[in-house]
């Protein structure tokens, strides 16, 4: 096991140099000019011999005369040391700027993982157990419907039926403007802000999840040995939830890993139609404002998440079904 964790981490950090080279050339490949973005605003309030000199010294700041792989190296250099460089849009360092939407992306997508999955779950067993009866055809109907509509479309329905017409919850933002009260009281103050956001991630996730529980507990169900704890005179429920249950989720476990990973990577769409400060939107916002240095750490940020997040899924496996031996 440990031979192959440590052979597995070795491929993870190749990986990473690799897709590291390939996101800096192709982000300084973008037009533009960095060192003009952060001076422009100066152009015609000084002189121009000035402008020029403070232009090339901005260049030299950020060794854009330097060769590509050099600049590349410097870059690297920085981000194994914890210098993820500087935001020219937020005017702060990287790391600065990425902690708050980090916080908030983390606090909005643990409540949604956790609703999907009180839900999907049971949801998904229940209809396997239940299969082609009158309440399985109804959910699954419903699920094939909710998995084909695009998020943003859910979204804006849910933002009709109750920020609009039954005014329940706010259209958008995290909090009351100039709330005072005790953190207890800013709490639930931002979470009442989140439900409706909420409610979208959580509607938005529930079909594909219920019926992948589903199709894996119906295979479970199938197999010889549950026939044969069944002839044993085993209950229901421990025929169900202790031999059905624990083989099913092997196929399952990939995609709750792959949703709890989702915890630190925000939402692209949710966070910019709600307004919500998240990684996501803070992703879009450094690429339409050519924030390359911010739009790289992110980046890199999702691909180690993705990463590890395959070794994870792996191992799980190992736990999840004694049978599976992973030794190379």
């Amino acid at each position: 096991m440990l031979k192959y964790i440590g052979k597995r981490l070795f491929y993870i950090v190749c990986v990473f140099f690799i897709i590291s080279i390939i996101f800096f050339f192709l982000y300084n490949a973008i037009p533009g000019d960095r060192a003009m973005m952060q001076i422009a605003h100066l152009q015609g309030k000084v002189s121009e011999e000035q402008f020029q000199r403070m232009y090339q010294d901005v260049r030299n700041q950020l060794g854009l005369d330097d060769p590509a792989i050099v600049q590349y190296v410097k870059w690297m250099g920085g981000i194994l040391t914890g210098d993820f460089g500087f935001s020219t849009f937020y005017k702060q360092d990287v790391i600065d700027v990425v902690v708050d939407p980090m916080k908030n992306t983390i606090f909005i997508n643990v409540f949604s993982v956790i609703l999907a999955l009180i839900v999907t779950i049971p949801l998904g067993i229940f209809c396997a157990v239940k299969k082609n009866s009158a309440f399985d055809k109804g959910v699954q109907v419903a699920t094939i419907v909710g998995y084909s509509v695009p998020v943003f479309i859910i979204g804006l329905v849910c933002i009709f039926i109750f920020a609009v017409k039954l005014e329940w919850f706010p259209v958008s933002g995290m909090g009351t403007p100039n709330f005072q009260g005790t953190p207890w009281e800013a709490f639930w103050d931002k979470l009442y802000y989140l439900c409706l956001p909420l409610i979208v991630m959580t509607l938005g996730s529930l079909g594909g999840m219920t019926r992948y529980v589903r199709a894996a507990m119906i295979d479970a169900l199938g197999q010889d040995y549950i026939r044969t704890a069944r002839a044993k005179g085993l209950k229901e429920k421990v025929v169900i939830f202790s031999h059905a249950w624990r083989n099913a989720l092997l196929p399952v476990v990939t995609l709750i890993i792959g949703w709890f990973l989702s915890i630190f990577s925000g939402s692209l769409m949710i966070e910019n139609m709600f307004g919500l400060n998240g990684m996501g939107k803070l992703y879009i916002t450094a690429l339409m404002n050519q924030d390359y240095d911010l739009a790289m750490a992110v980046q890199l940020f999702y691909v180690v998440i993705s990463l590890v997040g395959n070794l994870l899924v792996d191992l799980s496996y190992g736990v999840v079904d004694p049978r599976v031996r992973i030794t190379e």
